[in-house]
């Protein structure tokens, strides 16, 4: 062998060597079992659990492998989060907001009305206080949080009527959720807590005069549009929704630190990917339902002034009483009120877009 046959011969064997240094550790082989609160078909509120299972097996050659299972199938809906923080099942997949009977300040990470949309809340979470604050929430329930899944506004629900004032929803049987559910109690409102896959049969029984659930293309999969034709939108009671990986942080706490950075990027990446399912599905449902004959109806601007001002009556009456819920909605009011020069000034104004 020449002399340039020998060097070129080492330059390789040291590339070679340098490469396999800087290949990461392997993760060690994980096997959770993860209860969903939602089925696993409805698109950017559940889908990203899909996103996510897939690419942690891919990326770690298969050693990080997470099972999802349908709602109720291991456990209700409503118990997931005991479920992971006792440790019954390592992780679970949530919307957050089940739990505000306990853990008032969950519905500001859920979704609150009159609250930031998903580019802000994202600044807000990841670079701001939200991260650290629900970690410590979530402390105290023995259980690591991740958020996982970030949609766009909620459609405010499916009424047999036209709501032109808040004296509409006086007397009314309604499916609400989080906050927005305590702001129509205080207008008279009967509030019940259904689960989704619930409300079809509520609303065909005449149990529930109307409800809310999710998005266009989220409602036209649990069919609502087939029993009420009086779509009002938009969703002042959740500018957006969040579904979240909780893991039992004894569990997380094992695991090593190249092994939870994975997770923590996959949830990221299915954060992201979710989104973008969401916002390329709902134009399509909303075209489908103009076919359909349902009436879209977008609240008048005074409505929605008195139901923001009757929200923040409530807001600030359950931060009365909790510490943590005033911790984090002055963390977000304070965050918003920074983050407006640059949302008003910084994008074009809705009404600069004339399409239909």
């Amino acid at each position: 062998m020449s002399i340039n046959s020998k060097v070129t011969a080492l330059t390789l064997s040291a590339v070679f060597c340098a490469g396999m240094a800087a290949t990461p550790a392997m993760a060690e082989k994980v096997r959770w079992q993860v209860p969903l609160a939602f089925p696993s078909h409805l698109v950017g509120l559940t889908t990203p659990v899909k996103h996510l299972s897939e690419s942690l097996a891919a990326i770690s050659g298969g050693d990080v492998q997470l099972r999802y299972y349908e709602p109720g199938e291991l456990v209700p809906p409503f118990e997931i989060m005991d479920a992971v923080g006792t440790g019954k099942y390592p992780a679970g997949y949530t919307w957050v907001g089940y739990d505000q009977g306990t853990i008032p300040a969950l519905p500001l990470y859920s979704g609150a009305p009159f609250n930031m949309e998903p580019p802000a809340y994202l600044a807000w979470y990841y670079e701001g206080d939200g991260k650290a604050l629900l970690e410590e929430i979530y402390a105290e329930r023995n259980i690591h949080p991740m958020l996982c899944s970030i949609i766009g506004p909620e459609g405010a629900g499916w009424f047999k009527n036209q709501i032109t004032n808040l004296d509409d929803f006086e007397g009314l049987r309604i499916r609400f959720a989080g906050i927005g559910g305590k702001v129509l109690e205080q207008l008279g409102a009967s509030v019940t807590m259904v689960p989704g896959a619930e409300i079809f049969q509520s609303l065909e029984r005449n149990t529930i005069d109307a409800t809310e659930f999710s998005q266009p293309a989220i409602d036209k999969m649990l069919g609502l549009d087939q029993i009420v034709k009086n779509y009002i939108m938009p969703g002042w009671h959740q500018t957006l929704t969040t579904s979240h990986l909780l893991v039992n942080k004894d569990v997380w706490n094992k695991l090593k630190p190249e092994t939870r950075a994975l997770v923590e990027m996959g949830c990221e990446s299915a954060t992201l990917k979710g989104f973008a399912q969401s916002e390329w599905a709902q134009p399509t449902a909303l075209r489908e339902y103009e076919k359909e004959g349902v009436t879209a109806q977008v609240l008048p601007g005074p409505v929605l002034r008195e139901l923001e001002k009757v929200t923040n009556q409530v807001m600030d009456g359950i931060a009365a009483e909790d510490e943590m819920f005033k911790r984090v909605l002055t963390s977000q009011r304070e965050f918003m009120e920074h983050h407006s020069i640059w949302h008003g000034k910084g994008y074009l104004p809705r009404d600069f877009y004339q399409y239909d």
